[in-house]
């Protein structure tokens, strides 16, 4: 039996999301409408998941504010069908909003550095079927290498502050496709319009969790 959400009707959350601007666009809107924050925070914090801030989600690591999941969903674009990359998933959240837009016909690729969260992320996200069916894959690896074996990506999430762009996530990027990433605390949109032509665009003001990495020897 499928599992069934505790909340399937729009949110006040939701509801404030979409008449602030934040969310404008019908499959955004359905998937935070479906995919209820509840199910991706811990237990003792589900009193808060409709509240407009960071949460702790344990090993040092956070989910989101839901504002600003939702302007960087609005940023990528997110379309049925598509290949997605998720880099730093952490209990899920993003990865299962992703995989409810891409439908039977996409995939998401998460990738979690620290094993614990990414079991739980893998949990979180399997509660709505997506592993199951294949939507959804989830790896426990350092995701500024990307995941060259699904690649390339019409979508490249990272949900996490990086110091640059990794290289590594720009080669798995597909011409025309678009890639969202926190760098220094400001917002990056790219997209690639040629094989070594990135457009950016970059959007300030935003606080966020270091991308953790594996140390290199």
């Amino acid at each position: 039996m499928l599992y069934a959400p505790r909340f399937t009707d729009m949110s006040r959350l939701v509801n404030n999301l979409i008449r602030t601007g934040y969310l404008k666009s019908d499959p955004i809107i359905d998937a935070f409408s479906e995919m209820h924050r509840l199910e991706f925070v811990p237990e003792e914090l589900e009193s808060e998941a409709e509240a407009n801030i960071p949460l702790p989600i344990g090993y040092g690591q956070t989910i989101s504010q839901p504002l600003t999941v939702a302007f960087m969903l609005e940023l990528l674009d997110p379309q049925a069908g598509q290949n997605i990359l998720d880099v730093g998933s952490g209990s899920g959240w993003t990865t299962a909003l992703l995989s409810y837009i891409v439908r039977a016909e996409g995939k998401v690729t998460a990738l979690e550095v620290i094993p614990e969260l990414c079991e739980v992320g893998k949990y979180n996200v399997n509660k709505f079927g997506f592993v199951k069916k294949g939507i959804a894959e989830f790896h426990c690896i350092d995701g500024t290498d990307g995941f060259a074996a699904k690649a390339p990506y019409d979508r490249i999430l990272v949900s996490a502050m990086a110091d640059d762009v990794p290289i590594e996530l720009k080669n798995q990027l597909k011409v025309g496709g678009k890639m969202v990433i926190p760098v220094h605390n400001n917002i990056w949109y790219l997209e690639r319009r040629a094989e070594d032509d990135f457009y950016k665009e970059e959007y300030p003001g935003f606080d966020f969790v270091p991308l953790v990495r594996v140390a290199r020897s």
